[in-house]
């Protein structure tokens, strides 16, 4: 069944390839619902990789255009959400790249150091995005690329356009850093008393 689909074949009942092949047959309905599949998963991407709410939207919006206008060069080779969410990333990059340019101070190193040590309880309870805006900006896009866009450490050294060894330490520390601020401290004084008491 999955070969042969009837006019009236529900589209949210179709897999991501077939819907696919209709858009690119000039089905606006099929990538329409491809768009409502994704979209906040792009948007989410963008968003751990550095961008603004608004800006997030737009450059998801962005991203699904170009898609619709090269969706013949999607085969179903990979997932179509890899797919879309690269495409989105790159776009992330260039307008990253470009403010780079224009204002090459506002790097943001001690992003990191944005939280105090103080905060107790609630620094356990960070989620992933506000964990990864702790990051410093190169770390923040080299594992939102990594792990969130599906690109390889190699695919994205040569989307920074920075040296492989350099995006392996960034990815490296980036994690480390969010292991430290997701996995709850362990007090080396209840250690200390388990040992003693126990």
């Amino acid at each position: 069944m999955a070969g042969k689909m009837s006019p009236k074949t529900p589209l949210a009942s179709l897999h991501d390839v077939e819907l696919a092949a209709l858009a690119a047959a000039g089905g606006r309905s099929a990538f329409g619902e491809l768009a409502r599949r994704h979209g906040s998963a792009v948007r989410a991407l963008l968003r751990r990789m550095g961008a603004e709410a608004a800006l997030a939207d737009d450059l998801a919006q962005d991203a699904f255009l170009i898609a619709y206008e090269r969706i013949a060069e999607f085969r179903g080779e990979g997932a179509f959400a890899g797919w879309i969410k690269r495409i989105a990333a790159r776009l992330y990059l260039k307008r990253w790249k470009r403010r780079a340019r224009l204002d090459p101070v506002a790097d943001g190193e001690d992003a990191a150091d944005a939280m105090s040590e103080g905060e107790g309880q609630a620094a356990q309870r960070l989620d992933l995005d506000s964990a990864l805006n702790t990051l410093a900006p190169m770390e923040r896009l080299c594992v939102s690329l990594c792990y969130g866009a599906g690109l390889s450490h190699t695919e994205t050294a040569n989307t920074l356009n920075v040296p492989l060894g350099t995006v392996k330490s960034h990815v490296k520390r980036g994690m480390d850093k969010l292991k430290q601020r997701l996995v709850p401290a362990v007090d080396a004084g209840d250690l200390t008393g388990r040992q003693t008491h126990g």
